[in-house]
């Protein structure tokens, strides 16, 4: 059983910044895809951002230029750095892993509220 645990949420003003961690109970290097999805009060899940074992990164269409996301194998963490924040930033970040034999994994959610 994999787990994923995220940290680094809370509450932030507009314009600021938080980075996101996400702790894998395995090593990561298997993980064929790893990703960041959040989902806003009374919306659906929506892709923040993935980051694939080759490396290519793809970021949904409202975080591009804002969000950065990296992994470090060695620490076996996923990283979202969000910068530039807005209210509509607001939501439950949830970390998604891709394996082809453990399957797709999801943390437990954490929020991220900004103010205006």
């Amino acid at each position: 059983q994999v787990q994923l645990v995220e940290s680094g949420g809370g509450l932030v003003q507009f314009g600021g910044s938080l980075r996101l961690s996400c702790t894998v109970s395995v090593n990561i290097f298997t993980f064929y895809v790893m990703g960041w999805y959040r989902q806003p009060p009374g919306k659906q899940r929506e892709l923040v951002a993935i980051i694939r074992e080759s490396g290519s990164i793809k970021y949904g269409d409202s975080v591009k230029g804002r969000f950065t996301i990296s992994r470090d194998n060695a620490k076996n963490t996923l990283y979202l750095q969000m910068d530039n924040l807005k209210p509509e930033d607001t939501a439950v970040y949830y970390c998604n892993a891709n394996d082809v034999a453990l399957g797709i994994s999801w943390g437990q959610g954490i929020q991220v509220t900004v103010s205006s």
